[in-house]
């Protein structure tokens, strides 16, 4: 019988209740929770359905009943609470960014590294089956030569100055929010699925409210409530990108197309159990099933048939189990790993810098 992967989770607030889904619905065990006291460990573990709370982050850290450790915590406790993760010998899911500051992300890379546990960072728009698809058909040369790549991710959480959140400041959240929150989520699924990787880039950031509301008053905001962003890549596409908290009406809508020569491929999150296939002579409408799509890879993921919807908590679960299956030894396609969180806080600092220069910046492989 195969031993059940032992899930330890710090931080108990909304990300926190997603993981601890995700472990259930993998064939984990959550054992422990910690929170920002004893007291909301002890509550977010009866929320939950963890066996225990932990005293601390560093208590759970140490547990021996904890295989994995999910950290949940604010931008800013990544870093730290990662190295005593990895230090520990324990396998880590760390949310992203994977720390606010590029030298933290190359010198916990390595650390991953050198330590040979599994470090993994849930870019998990990935595990949609119909962007699997996208990528297989990609890979297989259907859409012909790729020369445009553009797109948007969109969400209206923020867009009112009464609203605020501790990514607002960069203290906890770091110094990018709009793009190092979810930015770098489109920039990820775009080179993962397609392949293409981005060489060069410039950007301009922007708030729309300079002040928000807080307990202390109306506070001034130190990040970005969105971002453009036009880039070339090592394959001789070019693309943009718009990103913005404050659109009102888009809750989570992270859109692309992927145009070749020969054909396009277009997905969107808040839309996403199907493909759209664009060709010269007529347009397709994929539906998301395992018995829809063409690719090993999409049919893979498919867990249900078309016309049962799978969304973002399917898409979370199958990543937490491509990490566990990591854990036994088997070789997902496709894991993300402490490798793309440093990637993405690499093309941040780039785009952070591109903004603040206005000018054309060079982002290292």
């Amino acid at each position: 019988m195969t031993k059940r992967i032992r899930a330890g989770i710090i931080g108990a607030g909304f990300i926190g209740g997603v993981h601890a889904h995700a472990v259930a619905a993998a064939g984990g065990e959550l054992t422990r929770v910690a929170g920002t006291s004893p007291a909301s460990a002890a509550a977010a573990a009866q929320r939950l359905g963890a066996l225990a709370a932990a005293d601390s982050a560093e208590a759970l850290i140490e547990a021996d009943e904890v295989d994995v450790v999910h950290i949940c915590t604010p931008n800013a406790t990544h870093a730290e609470l990662a190295t005593l993760a990895l230090q520990a010998g324990k396998a880590v899911i760390c949310e992203k960014p994977l720390a606010t500051m590029v030298a933290d992300t190359a010198r916990l890379t390595m650390a991953a590294k050198a330590s040979g546990t599994v470090a993994a960072v849930p870019f998990v728009y990935r595990y949609y089956p119909t962007v699997r698809e996208a990528r297989g058909r990609i890979e297989r040369g259907e859409a012909g030569s790729l020369w445009l790549l553009h797109g948007s991710y969109l969400q209206d959480w923020l867009s009112s100055s009464d609203e605020t959140n501790w990514r607002v400041d960069p203290a906890k959240g770091g110094g990018s929010r709009a793009f190092g929150d979810i930015g770098v989520h489109w920039c990820d699924l775009m080179e993962f699925t397609t392949g293409h990787r981005i060489t060069r880039l410039t950007a301009r950031t922007a708030r729309a409210f300079e002040k928000r509301r807080t307990g202390d008053g109306m506070v001034t905001v130190g990040t970005e409530d969105g971002a453009t962003v036009l880039f070339e890549t090592d394959r001789g596409a070019y693309g943009s990108l718009v990103v913005s908290q404050v659109s009102p009406g888009r809750k989570n809508r992270l859109w692309f197309s992927f145009d070749g020569d020969s054909a396009a491929y277009v997905f969107d999150q808040e839309l996403p159990d199907s493909l759209w296939v664009g060709g010269r002579t007529e347009n397709r409408i994929v539906p998301r099933g395992p018995d829809t799509l063409s690719t090993d890879a999409g049919r893979s993921y498919a867990r249900l048939p078309a016309g049962h919807p799978q969304g973002y908590q399917d898409c979370f679960t199958a990543f937490v189990a491509d990490v566990y299956a990591s854990m036994r030894g088997e070789r997902p396609d496709g894991l993300p790993t402490f490798e793309d969180g440093h990637r993405a806080a690499v093309i941040t600092a780039a785009v952070m810098e591109a903004s603040q220069n206005q000018t054309w910046v060079d982002v290292p492989a």
